[in-house]
């Protein structure tokens, strides 16, 4: 399905597939050859999606570009089964696992590998060329790797990345009932979502 949001469409060239029950809402750019298969979502809320070329977004991805982080996919990467890409950077030849997670303002490097279940963290950057390891955790600029049985220590370096700021506009410790005040008049923008033919 393609939609209308917030008055941009999706840019498909005819090189790309897009597959029935998969979703691109907004100004969401794919490049040549590219591949959503069924169930994967493209939306750009305020801010933009673009892939490169023969980049593969696997069943049930999630790719979300917003204000100030869009979400740009370089050549050759691959974004796995129930992924999460959320206003991040994912540079060529990048290997996105099943279930991995990355945040808004975090960077994968050239020809990383984010392995099953594993999470990029708000405005970190991962080196190019460099593997987090199945379900662990890459925090910081540039990105340390912490098992997830290192919260304490993990904490300490995340603490300082506004995740709240980041993610939500709001500073820590906000109510939230106000973060969701914030969040469904954001997303209310989607009732005036435009199928498109």
């Amino acid at each position: 399905m393609l939609l209308e949001h917030r008055g941009r469409r999706p840019v498909v060239p005819e090189s790309a597939y897009v597959a029935p029950s998969a979703t691109l809402c907004g100004a969401v750019v794919l490049g040549e050859n590219a591949r959503v298969l069924h169930g994967a979502v493209l939306t750009a809320e305020n801010g933009e999606v673009r892939t490169g070329a023969d980049v593969v977004v696997m069943e049930n991805a999630l790719v979300r570009g917003r204000a100030g982080s869009p979400a740009l996919l370089g050549d050759a990467v691959l974004i796995g089964p129930h992924a999460h890409v959320n206003g991040a950077t994912i540079e060529d030849e990048v290997f996105v696992a099943t279930g991995v997670s990355v945040f808004p303002g975090a960077v994968a490097g050239a020809r990383s590998e984010l392995r099953i279940n594993s999470v990029l963290h708000v405005n970190s950057r991962l080196a190019p060329e460099s593997v987090v390891p199945i379900g662990w955790i890459a925090v910081g600029d540039p990105a340390q790797l912490f098992s997830p049985d290192r919260h304490d220590e993990l904490w300490e370096v995340q603490r300082d990345l506004d995740f709240p700021g980041t993610v939500y506009g709001v500073p820590r410790g906000t109510p939230m009932r106000d973060i969701m005040s914030r969040q469904t008049d954001f997303y209310g923008a989607h009732k005036t979502d435009r199928p498109l033919d």
